[in-house]
């Protein structure tokens, strides 16, 4: 059900995509791209220091005599993004791909999966702060107050979320689930799995006890939103089309979260590129050019998901051969 709801989200993502071409005209947009010269390639290496500051915030979830390297850390990040991004698997499989390279680097699987499970809820929590980052931007250039005060309400719905996500996880998530698998197939076999899942239901707990790594886990994913502000404003420039680091930060930090909740449309294809159409003219972009902006942002797509994707299946496939 999960395939068959992440494809018709791709399919509606690329429908929606091909559509915002066609009405501001492909040949237009791939001008304005054009005009911009060589230069534009240059967008991929904002995403070094972010992959850096990514890759630290899940080793900090980690038992301090457990956690991965940093280059370990990076590559998790890396890998998992291009799975999310090029893959339909509802943002979740990046995660999944995430846990088995930690399981394959030597980490106990319950290790593993309980620094994903707390990661994902990191991640939300830093999008929530961005988001309210980005709604303090558009009240204070005085753009739009009711979409200001709309974006609130969401963020508040979401935080709403994040918390009842937290209580299930501290209510034994994972061993409820492997409880209720057993009674509802009445088999046995799957107690082992009852036992692990128990005891990844306490990892969790404990990460959660440390509040200095988790804490520092959040602000470094925070900071990895802040440095993508830097892309938004590099790619205005190249356009053309001036704006200060305020309009910057509104225009990514909202762009990104609404984006970030069609999470059933893979890498938001057709999503993001009508959320900058909406939110760009607020800082005078065109319809034409914020979509040429939401494009040349995707330049990154192309120069590092497809590498990550490549690597991971060249891990997968030598485990299984042995």
């Amino acid at each position: 059900m999960t395939r068959l709801i992440t494809h018709l989200g791709l399919a509606a993502g690329l429908v929606l995509l091909i559509g915002l071409l066609l009405w501001q005209g492909m040949l237009d947009v791939w001008s304005l791209l054009s005009a911009s010269g060589w230069q534009l390639l240059l967008l991929p290496l904002i995403w070094v220091p972010n992959f850096l500051f990514a890759g630290e915030a899940w080793r900090r979830l980690f038992p301090q005599q457990q956690r991965p390297t940093a280059l370990q850390g990076i590559a998790g990040i890396w890998m998992a993004r291009a799975v999310n991004n090029l893959l339909p698997v509802a943002s979740i499989g990046g995660e999944v791909a995430k846990a088995r390279l930690a399981f394959h680097w030597g980490h106990p699987p319950t290790v593993a999966t309980a620094s994903v499970i707390v990661d994902k809820t990191v991640q939300v929590i830093a999008v929530i702060i961005w988001g309210v980052t980005g709604v303090a931007c558009l009240l204070l250039l005085s753009l739009d107050d009711r979409l200001a005060w709309l974006a609130l309400g969401g963020f508040g719905i979401l935080a709403i979320c994040v918390s009842g996500f937290f209580l299930v996880q501290r209510a034994g998530m994972l061993g409820f689930l492997a409880h209720l698998g057993e009674n509802l197939l009445r088999i046995e076999s799957l107690n082992g799995v009852s036992v692990s899942a128990r005891e990844t239901d306490a990892e969790v707990m404990r990460i959660y006890q440390r509040r200095r790594p988790l804490l520092l886990a959040v602000v470094l994913r925070v900071l990895t939103l802040a440095v993508q502000t830097g892309e938004v404003w590099l790619g205005c420039q190249m356009l053309g089309h001036t704006i200060g680091m305020i309009e910057a930060t509104m225009l990514k930090s909202l762009s990104f979260t609404l984006s970030d909740i069609a999470f059933v449309v893979p890498n938001a294809y057709g999503v993001q590129e009508g959320v900058f159409i909406l939110i760009g003219g607020l800082v005078g972009l065109s319809s034409g050019e914020a979509l040429a902006l939401s494009l040349a942002l995707r330049i990154r797509d192309l120069a590092l998901d497809p590498a990550g994707l490549l690597v991971l299946h060249r891990i997968e496939t030598r485990r299984w051969l042995g």
